[in-house]
């Protein structure tokens, strides 16, 4: 019932930024965190970010001061804003819509397709 679309991606140099959005129909009254998932090619998936309802974020390491999620509550929509891109960032990204506790980020929202994002060096 949820549905999920991802766009803002593209071809870039290193150093250059782009920003990721979320557009999301149906009830969300069900997850309490968001978050996005990369997939670079012959890799599997990893996670990028993560926001809960409380505004609270997490990110993978070598994404940390580079990257910002971020969420409208009154557009079920969020974003990934990514500055000085490098090349490792080249993936195909993916937001999802899931649960965040202790354990960590689980997604239960399924997934869409993806927007890619190619970065040159």
């Amino acid at each position: 019932q949820v549905q999920l679309m991802e766009s803002g991606g593209g071809s870039v140099q290193a150093g250059e930024s782009l920003t990721l959005s979320c557009g999301v129909s149906g009830s969300i009254s069900t997850f309490n965190a968001a978050g996005w998932y990369r997939q670079p090619l012959g890799n599997q998936r990893e996670l990028v970010a993560t926001i809960t309802r409380d505004g609270r974020t997490n990110y993978l390491d070598s994404v940390k001061g580079r990257f910002s999620i971020s969420r409208d509550n009154a557009e079920n929509t969020w974003y990934l804003q990514m500055n000085s891109l490098k090349p490792e960032d080249s993936a195909d990204y993916y937001c999802t819509l899931g649960t965040l506790n202790a354990a960590g980020y689980t997604p239960s929202s399924g997934w869409g397709q993806g927007t890619q994002v190619t970065v040159s060096s």
